[in-house]
């Protein structure tokens, strides 16, 4: 199945924003987007009538797939996306740990992270932002100094969603429990792809990451975490997330991690020979962050001198980007790229190329052309 769709539509190369939905995510949802004439797919499915009970079978059957991606002796509860977990797994812990008053995370985690770490600062926590190097990756005597006994969790990404770096998250984890504090994985851009650390304490995911649907996600628990909810009212989702599920939106997910569990090997290699590809043809470029410590799916790099901006704007032939979706339009300079060290005309020279399942070779060919073409002329108008 190629990556772009038919017709004049741009080549997709911005996986990290979103991925394409898997026609099995679809196909998993559609039942349950029944109408007023059609079968009950529509109900409840925290009613208690036949409707509503097999509409709440299948939300269990996607937390089954969901789940048997995750480690070993935790629960799936469901969410309205990952912001919305990593929320409540920083939150809703610390609302238990009154001795503990220390948050330990890295400067490169998502504002999904930063932003409410720097929150709960307002709320008498402490918060110690660890350093990267140039490659993206923490040190990990840094982080033993900084984990000690007054820290109530350490909060860190999988695989980071503008440089692609994967931080050493299952050493940090030990470090964590060696200092008696909890470990917090966003593995967002790494579930179903990347090995997930086996002792973390909480992990978070989207649906729309994985080639699922836009608006789910989850958090893993392990068995013993206790949380505090975010949202009250009905107390639907194992009493810690209020609202009505969405059995579609389940459904879509569930068949998305199924997907993705059956695959795994294959798109592994399909990412490994895409990556190959886009840095042939893209030998003139530097590369943001690590390229041995990297998900394949992900390359950052920078021309100097390049205007990003009028480069994505002379290319409308492939929909690629200059950092996170979640950034952009905020006319700051990325905060991962700043602090790999990186000055701000090197970060305002940088793009992201994202890629999956669904991109072709043929693809990344044909963006590399049209992207170089624009980046040769771009540059060569600058010393004309």
């Amino acid at each position: 199945m190629a990556g772009a769709v038919a017709g004049n539509a741009p080549i997709y190369l911005d996986y990290q924003a979103t991925t394409p939905l898997a026609p099995e995510a679809l196909a998993a949802m559609q039942p349950w987007l029944g109408d007023l004439t059609g079968p009950t797919g529509w109900a409840n499915p925290h009613s208690s009538h036949a409707a509503g009970r097999k509409a709440a079978a299948a939300v269990e059957v996607a937390r089954g797939h969901i789940a048997a991606l995750m480690p070993s002796g935790g629960r799936v509860v469901f969410t309205g996306g990952a912001t919305e977990a990593l929320n409540m797994g920083l939150r809703g812990v610390l609302a238990g740990q009154a001795p503990r008053r220390k948050i330990v995370t890295i400067a490169t985690e998502h504002a999904a992270v930063i932003d409410t770490c720097l929150w709960l600062e307002t709320q008498g926590f402490r918060l110690h932002i660890l350093p990267v190097g140039t490659d993206g990756l923490v040190d990990l005597d840094q982080a033993r100094a900084a984990i000690d006994g007054d820290t109530a969790i350490v909060a860190t990404m999988l695989v980071n969603n503008e440089i692609g770096v994967i931080q050493p998250v299952a050493a940090l984890a030990d470090l964590a429990h060696a200092a008696g504090a909890l470990f917090l994985c966003d593995a967002v851009q790494g579930y179903g792809r990347v090995a997930l650390p086996q002792s973390a304490d909480m992990i978070a995911i989207s649906g729309h990451k994985i080639h699922g649907p836009k608006g789910i996600g989850a958090l893993w628990l392990r068995d013993g975490v206790a949380i505090e909810p975010l949202i009250h009212g009905g107390g639907q989702e194992q009493g810690l997330r209020s609202g009505t599920l969405s059995p579609a939106l389940c459904a879509g997910f569930g068949a998305a991690a199924k997907v993705a569990a059956t695959r795994q090997q294959d798109d592994a290699e399909h990412l490994a020979a895409l990556q190959q590809a886009a840095l042939r043809h893209f030998a003139g470029w530097q590369v943001n962050g690590s390229l041995d410590q990297r998900y394949a799916g992900n390359l950052n790099l920078r021309r100097d001198g390049l205007d990003v901006s009028r480069l994505l704007s002379d290319v409308r032939g492939v929909a690629f980007s200059a950092g996170s979706a979640c950034a952009s339009g905020s006319g700051r300079p990325s905060h991962v790229l700043t602090a790999l060290g990186l000055p701000t005309e090197k970060v305002r020279s940088s793009i992201r190329l994202g890629f999956g399942r669904y991109t072709t070779v043929d693809e990344i060919e044909r963006a590399a052309h049209l992207i170089n073409s624009a980046t040769t002329s771009q540059l060569g108008s600058h010393t004309g």
